[in-house]
């Protein structure tokens, strides 16, 4: 059978491969090799996600011996969790390429830096062998370094280094937590679905590996108070960057904290699930009245990341706590949606806030007004992922964000006043509109033009990913709901 996931996998770096030993074509060709490899890594996602999962444990498995004589291999293959996610990342990345191809300032470095990154997603979502998955979860923080620090704003390198420092030293106790699960199994082995399906450690060695990933991946998603690096990455990275980062490589921690923590430690989680359930809380609330104090458009929807990242931190939480399998799968499955309706949300916003930056060389909405009547299609779509973000029935956030509630209200009611990060989140958006596009626009930006076929292109297909599954989310709901229901922690 074709090697389907290791193809998609690494299709990307083959890409950035061609690119590097392209060193005299010109820029368009060079992005068009970006967006044609991109592409053709979609079409294997899609095929991918045709193929399906199964509920009895990973599908699609490949695997070659790598290190026999420490039980490490290469390993990958999917399930409910991790496909959903692929395939939000395939999206991303080749809208991304669509959106960067005015990029022409280094552009065979911006373009192998791109691929490079996304090989490393597609690979931390999709490895089953823990050493694995730690060099691919390693290989994203260099790419989005070099592309913060090489193509963002007035203050990148402060940024880049800061993200840098952060997430590196964050993903230190992973490895450590990595190494006292191998210990643990008998025989020793770094498949991951091994330690899942018998958790080797237990007691106190099972609580420390846990607070060691929990620090990991609280950095890595980020919830309050290792959240510092976030802002200043997302306002300083360019607006891919920026895309990528909070579409993608945000999901690495909370997909770490289901695949890795809830899994791998399930009693120690369930130990400390108040404890994490109420850093969400916080996180939620966090960040939406972060976010409500912004005069910069950008860092208003980087803070609005972490409020939505932290109902997902909740949906987790609640699952662990959860007694009654029905709801344990309810509170995942909108953890799981929320992760791709985050994507596609933020994804959008960040477009169309470094679309509107592109034009105007600001972000403070204090220096716009009546945009909606110069750039009506930039207008419009910002209007519909803003709804999108504070919830609104029909759009993405709405099935995902009701699961999560309605099992927290079952579970633990009290931590149910995280909903009122939506009301902030509704108020916070609808200022921004007004602030922005609504009213008499001022003479200047009377000329600005509205948004191109190029930007169309990325932008346009996330809305219509946002209305088709905040709609019909059942035909991603069925595959997500293949694993959770079947889940034993």
């Amino acid at each position: 059978m074709l090697p389907i996931v290791s193809i998609t996998i690494f299709l990307p770096l083959l890409g950035a491969l061609v690119v590097m030993g392209l060193r005299r074509a010109p820029a368009p060709m060079v992005h068009a090799i970006g967006i044609g490899i991109s592409g053709l890594t979609l079409a294997g996602a899609v095929w991918m996600w045709m193929r399906g999962v199964n509920a009895t444990g990973f599908a699609q498995v490949e695997q070659i011996d790598w290190m026999p004589t420490i039980g490490a291999a290469y390993r990958v293959g999917v399930d409910g969790i991790s496909l959903p996610l692929i395939l939000l990342s395939a999206v991303l990345f080749f809208l991304t390429f669509i959106y960067s191809a005015k990029v022409r300032e280094r552009p065979h470095a911006f373009v192998v830096l791109m691929l490079l990154l996304e090989t490393a997603a597609l690979g931390t979502f999709a490895a089953l062998d823990a050493i694995l998955f730690y060099v691919f979860f390693e290989v994203s923080l260099v790419s989005m370094y070099f592309m913060i620090a090489g193509w963002g704003h007035e203050d990148r390198q402060r940024a880049a280094l800061m993200f840098f420092i952060y997430t590196l030293l964050g993903s230190l106790p992973l490895l450590l937590a990595i190494l006292g699960l191998y210990l643990g199994s008998d025989p020793h082995t770094f498949d991951m679905r091994v330690w899942i399906e018998n958790p080797p450690l237990g007691g106190m060695a099972a609580m420390l590996a846990l607070v060691a990933m929990l620090f990991t991946f609280a950095v890595k998603t980020p919830v309050f108070p290792f959240h510092t690096w976030l802002p200043a990455a997302h306002v300083q990275a360019p607006a891919a960057g920026s895309v990528i980062l909070a579409g993608v490589m945000l999901k690495f921690g909370t997909y770490g904290l289901i695949r890795f923590a809830l899994q791998m430690t399930p009693d120690a989680f369930r130990e400390a699930g108040l404890v994490i359930l109420a850093f969400g809380v916080i996180a939620a609330l966090y960040g939406a009245f972060a976010a409500l104090a912004q005069s910069d458009l950008k860092r208003l929807v980087a803070y609005t990341s972490v409020n939505h990242m932290g109902y997902i931190v909740v949906g987790v939480a609640i699952a662990a706590l959860a007694i009654d399998p029905a709801i344990r799968a309810t509170a995942l499955d909108g953890a799981v949606l929320q992760m791709v309706s985050h994507g596609l949300v933020t994804g959008a916003l960040f477009f169309l806030v470094g679309m509107l930056q592109d034009r105007a060389n600001t972000r403070e909405m204090s220096e716009f007004g009546g945009l909606l009547k110069v750039v009506p299609i930039l207008g419009w779509s910002f209007v519909l992922a803003a709804f999108a973000s504070l919830g609104l029935p029909g759009l993405a956030h709405f099935p995902a964000e009701f699961q999560i509630f309605l099992a927290t209200l079952q579970v633990e009611p009290v931590a149910t006043i995280v909903i009122l990060g939506i009301v902030i989140t509704a108020g916070l958006y609808l200022r921004a509109i007004s602030a922005v596009f609504l009213g008499e626009p001022g003479k200047k930006w009377a000329s600005m033009p509205d948004l191109s076929l190029r930007e169309v292109l990325a932008v346009g297909p996330l809305l219509v990913l946002i209305i088709v599954v905040g709609i019909a989310p059942f035909w991603m709901l069925d595959i997500i709901h293949k694993t959770t229901s079947m889940l034993q922690f």
